[in-house]
């Protein structure tokens, strides 16, 4: 316990606001939910916050948002931030998630099984 009374952990709320300088929600237009995958177009430079640095060099072949944050061992919400800063700078590029396989049309299929069945 310091001698204010608060305790400055590694998981006080105070050292998330000063990782993602000061951001609550992610910047610009990038849709990140846990399963997005992030790819690194960039190598961190000296002047990068840490944080920003390990993101670029985890990212080196595609990992998912829920990754990365477990990675990090930071919360989701200060990884969506950050990953958000990133994107709009474009030192990452922002995957979405393999879409669900769509069924295909019922009539392509009657005509597959009745092309099978005349064999």
């Amino acid at each position: 316990m310091s001698t204010t009374g608060r305790d400055w952990g590694e998981d006080a709320p105070e050292r998330f606001y000063v990782i993602t300088r000061g951001h609550t929600q992610p910047a610009g237009r990038a849709a990140l939910d846990l399963v997005t995958l992030i790819v690194s177009r960039a190598e961190p430079t000296p002047s990068m916050p840490p944080e920003h640095a390990a993101i670029l060099r985890l990212c080196g072949s595609p990992l998912s948002v829920a990754e990365i944050s477990a990675y990090l061992r930071l919360p989701v919400s200060a990884v969506t931030v950050l990953l958000a800063d990133l994107v709009a700078e474009e030192r990452v590029e922002a995957r979405a998630s393999v879409p669900a396989a769509l069924l295909p049309d019922r009539a392509l299929l009657e005509a597959v099984m009745h092309g099978l069945q005349r064999l």
